[in-house]
């Protein structure tokens, strides 16, 4: 091991030699107003003297108005995420059960139209006749099925096919094709 305030034995044995185109510096001289540098820092001026405990607040807005520390803008940067975060889960919930209610509202609608369709395996829907209950306690048939040569019924309008022929000769008049 050699000792760091003697040279290394190669450097010694390089021989120096001084330039005379370079100017060592000259020594200052310090005008009389100079005042020392204190040895000891003074107080922050972004500490709040009343509060010690709190952090210092050394982040100001371009007004002036307002200071903040890092950790209440991180603070409040992740209570405005949590907040979206929530928003949207609400959104996406509410669009979730608008749709829901949408089929539900089709499904109602369907079942309306064919009921038993939609809640049964078995896909055949058949007819029956519907009785309705006449005012002697007995079951009468619809007007529509029935076919009886009642008087009563006779005077009631009945439901009869359409015929479409029929009905373009009466607006138009016949063509008497032959």
């Amino acid at each position: 091991m050699y000792d760091s305030y003697r040279p290394h034995p190669l450097l010694a044995q390089v021989p120096l030699t001084v330039s005379p185109f370079i100017n060592l510096p000259a020594s200052v001289t310090l005008p009389y107003t100079y005042k020392s540098v204190p040895s000891t820092l003074p107080p922050s001026v972004t500490a709040d003297p009343s509060n010690p405990d709190s952090k210092p607040r050394y982040i100001v807005s371009a007004s002036g108005e307002h200071a903040a520390s890092p950790e209440e803008i991180l603070a409040s940067c992740t209570s405005l995420e949590q907040h979206l975060k929530k928003a949207r889960d609400d959104a996406g919930k509410a669009i979730k059960d608008w749709e829901e209610s949408i089929i539900q509202r089709e499904l109602a609608e369907k079942r309306r139209v064919a009921p038993g369709w939609l809640d049964r395996e078995e896909k055949l829907l058949q007819p029956r006749r519907s009785m309705i209950p006449g005012p002697s306690g007995h079951q009468v048939q619809s007007l529509l099925d029935s076919s009886s040569a009642d008087p009563v019924v006779s005077r009631l309008p009945s439901m009869k096919p359409r015929d479409e022929g029929e009905e373009l000769d009466r607006a138009f008049g016949g063509l008497d094709v032959k």
